[in-house]
């Protein structure tokens, strides 16, 4: 080895390092501060032990509702559609093999009769609570667009005073008013996106008036009527899947943000961009609203949605909600907000 590359070698090794003049990084402090926890808007929690599964597996979980009692009815198209809980999730009842080909929504009548269109079928179906079938309107297989006949109905109501209105939904874009026997009287609507026509109604509810209030999904709006079928209103917040009222007239709403159509899309919102719950007075006025996670199908976690489209409220204010990919009805406690 050359010498001179030696002693290099030399001096390097036996120089002693030297320590960077850098200063270290500074260790992030929290602040001292200790926050409220205190919650100033009404929001929700799922509640992972509701209910206790039912001996027969779900499948798309389309409806659901809460009678006078404060049992939870659920409607799926499963195995064993028709699924009735008790409010600590206990199973108490259950009905409907063979009965759907497709089960759209379920909704309880004044004398708590139980309502479930069949949008595969055409009809919609009055059983009593033990599932007795008492009445069918339009024509099994048959679908139309007359008086006599529906197509892919979507969800009904029943007032006290007899009246029933359907919306027929999927492809007459039009509701229908039926008398208590269930005679066809009137219909209107029809496909359009000016005041008083429709692009799917969706869900269809009445407040303590006897105002009917429509989901009209694809023209993300919620349209107001008489029973006459004078437009009153309609409120362009979001796209509406599932709309009830309570006993108090608070008006509930579940589906997306509002959302512009997508080159892809044969409905407005598939696959669904959010999950949203909104609560509205009467009158239009959001009293607050709340997002949910978007889920994935079966493999969804607790509190996560996918596809909401079931939806019920307790007379303390818990939702009940259902979705078609996640399979489920799930129980989402409220938590009010502090005053």
């Amino acid at each position: 080895m050359n010498r001179y590359v030696f002693l290099v070698i030399c001096v390097v090794l036996l120089t002693p390092s030297r320590k960077s003049t850098a200063a270290p990084p500074k260790k992030i402090v929290p602040p001292g501060v200790n926050y409220p926890r205190i919650p100033l808007v009404t929001g929700y929690r799922v509640d992972p032990t509701w209910p206790r599964r039912a001996a027969h597996p779900w499948q798309a979980m389309p409806g659901i509702a809460v009678d006078k009692s404060g049992n939870i009815w659920t409607v799926n198209r499963g195995k064993v559609p028709v699924q009735v809980f008790d409010p600590s999730g206990r199973l108490i009842r259950q009905w409907g093999t063979d009965y759907f080909a497709s089960p759209h929504q379920i909704s309880i009548g004044p004398k708590g009769h139980i309502w479930i269109p069949d949008s595969h079928h055409h009809v919609v179906h009055k059983f009593t609570p033990q599932g007795k079938k008492l009445l069918t309107i339009g024509q099994p297989g048959k679908p139309g667009n007359d008086l006599k006949r529906l197509k892919m109905p979507t969800d009904v109501v029943e007032l006290p005073n007899g009246n029933i209105f359907i919306s027929d939904g999927y492809r007459n874009n039009r509701i229908v008013h039926c008398d208590a026997t269930g005679k066809i009287v009137k219909t209107w609507g029809g496909l359009g996106v000016a005041p008083g026509k429709f692009s799917l109604p969706h869900s269809i509810a009445a407040d303590s008036k006897g105002r009917l209030y429509v989901a009209d999904r694809n023209n993300g709006r919620i349209q107001v009527f008489t029973q006459g079928g004078r437009f009153l209103a309609q409120w362009k917040l979001c796209v509406p899947w599932t709309i009830r009222i309570t006993a108090r007239d608070e008006v509930y709403v579940v589906g997306t943000a509002p959302a512009h159509w997508r080159d892809s899309e044969v409905q407005l919102t598939i696959a669904p961009k959010d999950q949203l719950m909104m609560k509205f007075d009467t009158k239009g006025r959001l009293q607050h609203w709340w997002s949910f996670r978007v889920g994935n199908g079966t493999n969804s976690k607790p509190g996560e949605l996918a596809w909401v489209h079931g939806l019920a409220v307790d007379a303390k204010g818990n939702l009940y909600l259902g979705d078609i990919m996640g399979q489920r009805a799930q129980k989402f406690r409220v938590i009010h907000a502090k005053k």
